[in-house]
C-alpha cells in the first residue's frame, strides 16, 4: 500500500501525498466538475510528517460534515491541490520542505478566497512566525489541542448558518 493510504475508507482513500481521493476527484473532459455538497465541508490536509496526517484523518472521520478530499506533503503540492480540488477548508502545518505553510497559505488565499486555511503547529500562538500574520489564516491551532470540537467550533465561528 502507498504511503499515506489507509485500509477501509472506500473510494475516499488517499493514495499518496499530492494525489486526488477516488476518480470522483479528477473529472473527465466530457463531464462537468463534480461539486461536494454545501453541507459538506470539504478539507485538505497539507503536513510532511505522515503521523500528523493520519491524526487529522481520524479527527475528520469524527467530525461530522467535514470530507477529506486531499492530502499533500509540503506548500507546493498543497498549492496545486488547492487550485484543482477548491477544498473548502486546508489544515495548513508551518514548517515544510519546498514551500512553507505561510507561503502556501498565502498563494491559496490570493487564489480562492473563499478557502478557509487553519494553520496547524506546535508553536504557541503568541510563537507564530511574524509573517504568519499577514499569509490570509482564518484560525491557528495548536497540533495537540486538534480534535472534532474545536474543528467544529472554528468551523462555525468563522461560517455561521
Amino acid at each position: 500500500m502507498a504511503e499515506g493510504a489507509a485500509e477501509g475508507e472506500g473510494s475516499h482513500t488517499p493514495r499518496t501525498p499530492g494525489h486526488t481521493l477516488g476518480d470522483a476527484a479528477v473529472p473527465r473532459e466530457d463531464e462537468p466538475e463534480m461539486m461536494v455538497s454545501a453541507d459538506v465541508v470539504s478539507v485538505l490536509i497539507v503536513d510532511d510528517q505522515v503521523p500528523f496526517r493520519l491524526a487529522a484523518r481520524a479527527v475528520l472521520r469524527r467530525t461530522d460534515g467535514f470530507e477529506l478530499v486531499g492530502e499533500a506533503a509540503d506548500g507546493d503540492e498543497a498549492v496545486a491541490l488547492a487550485r484543482e480540488l477548491r477544498p473548502s477548508l486546508v489544515l495548513m502545518d508551518i514548517n515544510m520542505p519546498v514551500m512553507n505553510g505561510i507561503e502556501a497559505t498565502r498563494q491559496i488565499v490570493a487564489e480562492a478566497p473563499e478557502t478557509t486555511v487553519f494553520l496547524c503547529s506546535t508553536y504557541q500562538r503568541s510563537d507564530l512566525p511574524p509573517e504568519a500574520e499577514s499569509s490570509g489564516f482564518a484560525a491557528y491551532v495548536n497540533k495537540e489541542e486538534l480534535g472534532p470540537d474545536l474543528l467544529r467550533r472554528l468551523w462555525d465561528e468563522r461560517h455561521p448558518a
